[in-house]
Formats: structure tokens, C-alpha cells, sequence
């Protein structure tokens, strides 16, 4: 008996022809991924067979991060069910689809090199270039996401050994200080003080970042202290565009202030924005380093005051605006670019004080902000100069939201913390390149809509 076959309606061409759009054309055209593929292909003719699709991978990864695909397992099983998607991320019908090692050793081999890097810089310079990154202020702060992996337990501090009684004897305190100086040698440069990190250079910062998952703890809206396993990543975000402009990946115990003056120096050494003018963060970025670090750029830090149980200046108000003989606070009047100088005048309750009038309280009130960079900011703190530049860090805070609902940014499935960067890398890459595809779709539009 003949079987007789039927033919199809359609080519499998001519199905793909009548989608309506390539989901991800508008991402992958942002992403130049010239470096990785450089990186993860295969070189040399000994060896495996290249039989897989590498531009295709790399595609996928991305793919992976804007469908919210959880697990790279459930990408390959993906991949395998869904020829559209397969399609869309590259692959051809003739192609194997990689599996899970595969995607693993890529990782690894990412994990040794700074292709996601180049390409992230490449990214942000084309949307500065596009016109699109147009900030002067840059909003920075951090944001924490637990490992998944099982936490060992918390260690707990070793009991110290009960002081004596008694001043040291000349041979304990020679000892004493040999140990000290010892212990200070042996420290890496994120476990010293933050101003010995403002005269190395920005790729010795880099290098020197911890990476592995540790205990970490924050303060909840109770107040309470909050422990949990795994990392932080720091970010450095336009406050208007809201484009990442620098990011950090680092273990969980890194204090927040430790990694701004790496943040800070990526800005100047690796971007053109001559438009930025101000660098605003939250009390726990109230170090002096910081200060001087965003003044040896040329610009001024917007930061919350953190009082560090110091006592109330005489003569001076909470936000160091000095004050008259009644105890009424000077008003912030202009900055004088040129000689550093807060200019700030007379309170208006005195304008009929007779104090005034007598000579006993003078009109003008000016301090230059190098007298003290972490008091005397311009605008000045307190003025509504300066609470309406602080009220921009919320961006930052808004972009942490965006990665981690949107991103996958709290869904590292890697054990090492290399790997665990790859992963954060990606993400803020992805979400660069989803902001610029936005842009420039909007831009397009918005020259749609202009009159002929």
C-alpha cells in the first residue's frame, strides 16, 4: 500500500517570515559581542570539534537574562522545545543545541578575562555618544543578594584574653608594637582604612576587590541587625538617564564606603561627562576620603551627614551654617567656583535686629570648603539646593529595585565568586543594553511624530 505524504502549507522560513517581530533585536543590537566571542571561541584545530554556535550562546545568556529564564538547565530545555526562540537567539535549525557543560566552561572562561567589561564601556559610550547620557548628578549606593548555596555556620568572635592590670613593661610594648605592625603589613587593600586606597591606581583597586561569598549584616526598619550569606554589588547610576555608569561586585562584608573611591576613580578615568557636576550617597558613605576623592574630580558631594556622636558646634547649626547672636541660622546664598567659597547672608528674623544695625552681627558670612570638605558642601547642607540634588539618589535606588525584579541580580547559581561576577556583569550589561534599544526606540518614534 502507498503512503502518501502531504505536503506542508508552509516553509519553516515562511513561518518565521510571518512573526510579527525578532523579540530581541532591539537588545542584541545594542551589544557588540566582538570581545566575548573572541574570548570563548575555540582556537586551535586540536581538541573537541567546534560544533557549537558561540555568537548564538552568548546571545542566548542574554536572552536568558530578559526572559527571566531562572536556571541554565531551563534554557537548554528551552532552546530544545522552542524552535522560535532558538531561532531568535541565533542558533540555525542545523545547529546542536549547546548543553549545560557547554554554557558552563563558557562561564569559566569569562570568568578569566574582561571581555563583559569592554563590552559594557562600549555600550555606555554609545548611548553618551547617542546623546543619551546627559547627567550632572550621579547617584551611588549598594545593594545586597544572598549566595545560594548552603551558608557555612557564622563564626563567632574569639574571646579576648583578659587584659592585665597595669601599665606595659618596656619589652611588652616593644613586642606589642612589632605585632601591630605585623598584622597592618598583612592587611589586603579593602581591609585598611579608606584613605589608603586615594593615591593606587584604579586597576590595583580592581584587583584587589574581595569576590568570595561571607557573612554580611544590615539594619531592618526595626532597627535590628540582619545577617545573611553572599554578595553586594555596588553601583554608580545617572540620575537622570538612570544608565549604569560603573558597577562593582564584591563580597558581602565589604562596607559600602570601601568601594566608592573605586567607583568614583572607574568615572573619571573611564568616562567623558563633562556635564557631571555632583556625587550624592547616603549617610554610610560619610568618610572624609570620599570627600576628597569627589574634590580631587572637580566636583562636589551631595551626602547625609552621619554625627558619629560628635559635639553640637558652637556658634553653628545642625548643618554647620553659622548662626547669629539670637542662634538664628545664616541662609546659603551662592558658591563662588573660583575661590571655593559658600557665601551665606544675614537671617531674615534680623533684618530689624538692632544688633544688626549696631555692627555687632555681621551681614555676610563666607568659608571656604576646603576648611572642612565633609562640613561645608556647595550647595550648602540644609539649603534646598542641596535637599533637591539629595532627593536624585533615589534613581539608584529605583535601578537596584529594576535588577533584581526584572534582572535576576539575586539569582547567582555560581559557587565562586569569578563566576558570580560573570553573572552580575551580565545582568548590568543587559539592563544597559535594554535601556539603550528603549532610547533609541523612543527617539525614533519622537522624530515620527515631528511635523514634515
Amino acid at each position: 500500500m502507498t503512503i502518501i505524504r502531504q505536503g506542508t502549507l508552509f516553509g519553516l522560513q515562511e513561518l518565521y517570515d510571518m512573526e510579527p517581530t525578532q523579540r530581541f533585536e532591539g537588545v542584541f543590537s545594542a551589544i557588540n559581542i566582538d570581545p566575548i566571542f573572541a574570548v570563548v571561541t575555540k582556537k586551535s584545530r586540536f581538541g573537541r570539534p567546534v560544533d557549537l554556535n558561540y555568537a548564538a550562546m552568548i546571545y542566548s545568556l542574554v536572552a536568558r537574562i530578559t526572559e527571566r529564564i531562572p536556571f541554565v538547565k531551563d534554557l537548554v530545555k528551552r532552546l530544545k522545545n522552542d524552535i522560535m526562540f532558538r531561532l531568535d537567539c541565533g542558533f540555525l535549525v542545523s545547529d546542536s543545541v549547546p548543553s549545560e557543560s557547554a554554557y558552563s566552561r563558557m562561564v569559566t572562561i569569562l570568568s578569566e578575562s574582561d571581555a563583559l567589561e569592554k563590552v559594557k564601556e562600549q555600550i555606555l559610550y554609545q548611548a553618551i555618544t547617542e546623546g543619551f547620557v546627559t547627567d550632572d548628578t550621579v547617584a551611588i549606593d549598594a545593594t545586597h543578594f544572598e549566595a545560594k548555596d548552603q551558608a557555612p555556620p557564622k563564626e563567632g568572635k574569639p574571646k579576648a584574653e583578659p587584659k592585665k592590670r597595669g601599665r606595659k613593661s618596656t619589652e611588652e610594648r616593644e613586642q606589642w608594637v612589632i605585632e601591630q605592625a605585623e598584622r597592618e603589613a598583612n592587611l589586603t587593600l579593602f581591609e585598611k582604612k579608606i584613605e589608603d586606597q586615594l593615591d593606587v591606581s584604579l586597576d590595583e583597586l580592581l584587583a584587589a576587590v574581595p569576590q568570595q561569598p561571607e557573612w554580611g549584616v544590615k539594619k531592618n526598619s526595626e532597627g535590628k541587625n540582619v545577617f545573611w550569606f553572599g554578595y553586594k554589588a555596588h553601583l554608580a547610576v545617572g540620575t537622570e538617564s538612570q544608565y549604569i555608569l560603573r558597577s562593582l561586585f564584591s563580597s558581602g562584608n565589604l562596607n559600602d564606603g570601601k568601594a566608592a573611591i573605586s567607583l568614583l576613580k572607574g568615572i573619571q578615568e573611564r568616562l567623558d561627562l563633562p556635564a557631571l557636576q555632583y556625587q550624592t550617597m547616603d549617610a554610610g558613605y560619610d568618610f572624609e576620603p570620599i570627600y576628597e576623592q569627589v574634590h580631587r574630580m572637580g566636583q562636589q558631594s551631595i551626602i547625609a551627614y552621619n554625627k558619629r556622636n560628635e559635639p553640637e558646634p558652637e556658634g553653628f547649626d545642625k548643618h554647620f551654617a553659622p548662626t547669629c547672636l539670637r542662634e538664628h541660622s545664616y541662609r546659603y546664598d551662592s558658591y563662588d567656583k573660583k575661590y571655593e567659597t559658600l557665601k551665606s547672608t544675614h537671617p531674615k528674623e534680623c533684618h530689624d535686629c538692632p544688633l544688626l544695625h549696631e555692627g555687632m552681627s555681621q551681614k555676610v558670612y563666607k568659608v571656604k570648603i576646603t576648611t572642612d570638605l565633609r562640613k561645608y558642601t556647595a550647595p550648602a547642607r540644609g539649603s534646598l539646593a542641596w535637599k533637591t540634588i539629595f532627593k536624585r539618589r533615589t534613581a539608584v535606588e529605583r535601578v537596584n529595585a529594576y535588577l533584581k525584579l526584572y534582572f535576576q541580580l539575586d539569582n547567582v547559581r555560581y559557587r565562586t565568586g569569578k563566576r558570580g561576577k560573570v553573572h552580575v556583569d551580565l545582568v548590568t550589561l543587559v539592563y544597559n543594553a535594554s535601556k539603550l534599544a528603549a532610547d533609541r526606540i523612543n527617539a525614533r518614534l519622537n522624530l515620527q511624530k515631528q511635523p514634515a
